[in-house]
C-alpha cells in the first residue's frame, strides 16, 4: 500500500481531505515551478477512478499539439511513480490511457477542436473528471463553460473539474480575476516549492530558485512562488477582492455614495461604500449600473439608499435636477483643476480598496483592470486613461470631501504616476 504522505506534498493534505468528503466540484490549483500541483491533480483523479469504476477522465490543454509532452507525459510519469505502470495501457492514436482492469479511460484532447469533445467515445461509464492544464492559456470562462457543457452533459452524477495554472503576472488576466470570485463548490488552492520535500525536487532545482531569488526577486516571486506580481502598468495595486459580509456591513457608519451618468453607449453607475479614514480602508459593497437607464428608473433602483447623500457627476446638471425632483438627496461633484488625478492618487494612497465582486462586479472589474496605456512608440502615457472608469469616477465623487480634508497627506503619498519610459510586455 502507498501512504498519502509519500506521494503528495504536505501543502495538499487538507485539500485532499476536503475532496474526499465531496465538498468541492471545482478545484483551482495555482502555483509556481516545483509546486507539484499537476502531480497532485493526477493523483486525486487516479484515486477517484479507483473508487468509482464508472469514472472516466478528459484531460486538456488549449491546443492539441501541446498534449503529448505535457499532460499525457505527466500522467504517465505519475502512474509510474505510484508503481502502477503494469495496470495501465497507454495509446497514442487516439491519445488515451486505459485502466486495464475496468476499461476506464483517461482521454487527452485539445480544446481548439470543440467538435471532437462532443464525440468522445468513453466506452463505459461517464466522464466524471475534467482536467484543464495551463488553464490561463484558454480564452476565458465562456470557453471553459462550453467545454464543460460538452463533457458533463447527461446524467446527474457527481463531477469535478480541476484547473492547473501558474498565475499570469497581471491582475488583468482573466484567470487572476476569475479565481477572486467566490462561488459555491469552488476552492482555490495556492502552493509553491517550499512545501515540497527537498529530495523530491533535487539540488539543481533548489539552486536555480535560490539564484533567481538573489538576482531578480520579482521574477522569483512570479516563477517560483506563483505570485501575481503585476506588469508595472496597474494603477491600483491596493485592491482586495473578497466577500464583504452582512455582519461587516452592519457596523459600517461612514457611508458614502457616488453616481456617474451614462450616455447612449456608456453605463450609469452607482456605488455605496464605507470609508474607514482611521485605517485608510475603503469598502465598496453595493452597486447598480446599466446602459440606457432613464432617470426615473435610476431613482426606482436606488431610492432605498436615499438615507445617505449621493454625489453625482456635475457635468450633468439636468440629470441632477431631475433626480432631485424625484426625491433623491443628490448634488454635483465640485471637481476643479486636477480633480481626476488628485482623486486617483488619493485612492492609491489608501491601505486597501476592498470590493465585493458579487455585490459590485463593475467596480471590481474596473479597479482591477485600470492601467496606464502604452503609446505606439512603446512609451507609457503619463495621464490617467478616460475609459472603463465609471465606477472609479463615482467613487472619486463620493469621497471628494474626505480627500480634500486630507489633501496634504495625499500629496505626500500619492506618487504612483509613471515615468515616461519604454516597456516590453
Amino acid at each position: 500500500s502507498i501512504r498519502l504522505s509519500e506521494i503528495i506534498a504536505p501543502n495538499f493534505y487538507d485539500l485532499h481531505k476536503e475532496l474526499k468528503r465531496g465538498n468541492y466540484d471545482e478545484v483551482w490549483l495555482r502555483g509556481g515551478r516545483g509546486s507539484t500541483k499537476s502531480t497532485y491533480s493526477n493523483i486525486e483523479i487516479l484515486w477517484g477512478m479507483f473508487a468509482d469504476p464508472e469514472a472516466n477522465v478528459v484531460a486538456m490543454r488549449r491546443y492539441d499539439n501541446e498534449l503529448r509532452d505535457t499532460v499525457y507525459g505527466q500522467f504517465l510519469w505519475t502512474i509510474n511513480r505510484l508503481g502502477l505502470s503494469d495496470r495501465f495501457r497507454p495509446q497514442y492514436a487516439p491519445m488515451q490511457i486505459i485502466y486495464e482492469e475496468t476499461g476506464q479511460k483517461i482521454i487527452f484532447k485539445g480544446a481548439d477542436k470543440p467538435l471532437k469533445l462532443k464525440s468522445i467515445n468513453i466506452g463505459k461509464g461517464y466522464i466524471k473528471y475534467a482536467l484543464f492544464e495551463e488553464v490561463d492559456q484558454f480564452s476565458g470562462m465562456p470557453e471553459i463553460r462550453n467545454v464543460l457543457q460538452s463533457l458533463f452533459r447527461g446524467e446527474n452524477k457527481p463531477r469535478t473539474a480541476f484547473f492547473c495554472y501558474n498565475p499570469p503576472k497581471s491582475g488583468r488576466s482573466w484567470v487572476n480575476q476569475e479565481v477572486k470570485i467566490q462561488k459555491p463548490g469552488r476552492i482555490v488552492h495556492s502552493s509553491d516549492y517550499r512545501s515540497v520535500p527537498p529530495d523530491w525536487l533535487g539540488d539543481v532545482f533548489l539552486a536555480g530558485a535560490a539564484h533567481l531569488e538573489k538576482v531578480n526577486p520579482t521574477a522569483y516571486r512570479h516563477e517560483y512562488l506563483g505570485e501575481e506580481v503585476g506588469t508595472g502598468l496597474e494603477i491600483f495595486t491596493n485592491v482586495v477582492i473578497r466577500e464583504i459580509t452582512n455582519e461587516e456591513i452592519s457596523h459600517f457608519d461612514r457611508l458614502r455614495q457616488g453616481m456617474d451618468f451614462g450616455y447612449a453607449v456608456d453605463p450609469y453607475v452607482f456605488n455605496r461604500m464605507h470609508y474607514d479614514k482611521t485605517r485608510l480602508r475603503l469598502y465598496i459593497f453595493a452597486e447598480d449600473s446599466g446602459i440606457g437607464v432613464s432617470n426615473r428608473e435610476i431613482w426606482r433602483r436606488t431610492c432605498h439608499y436615499n438615507d445617505v447623500h449621493t454625489t453625482g457627476d456635475s457635468a450633468e446638471p439636468k440629470t441632477l435636477a431631475e433626480l432631485r425632483s424625484l426625491g433623491m438627496d443628490i448634488s454635483g461633484a465640485k471637481k476643479g483643476p486636477d480633480s481626476v488625478g488628485f482623486g486617483i492618487r488619493a485612492l492609491q494612497a489608501l491601505e486597501a480598496i476592498i470590493i465585493d465582486p458579487v455585490r459590485c462586479p463593475r467596480a471590481a472589474k474596473e479597479f482591477q483592470n485600470y492601467s496606464f496605456e502604452i503609446l505606439r512608440s512603446g512609451e507609457v502615457r503619463s495621464d490617467y486613461p478616460d475609459r472603463d472608469n465609471h465606477a472609479i469616477d463615482d467613487v472619486r465623487y463620493a469621497l471628494e470631501d474626505d480627500f480634500a480634508a486630507a489633501k496634504v497627506k495625499v500629496r505626500a503619498h500619492g506618487t504612483t504616476r509613471p515615468e515616461r519610459r519604454k516597456v516590453h510586455i
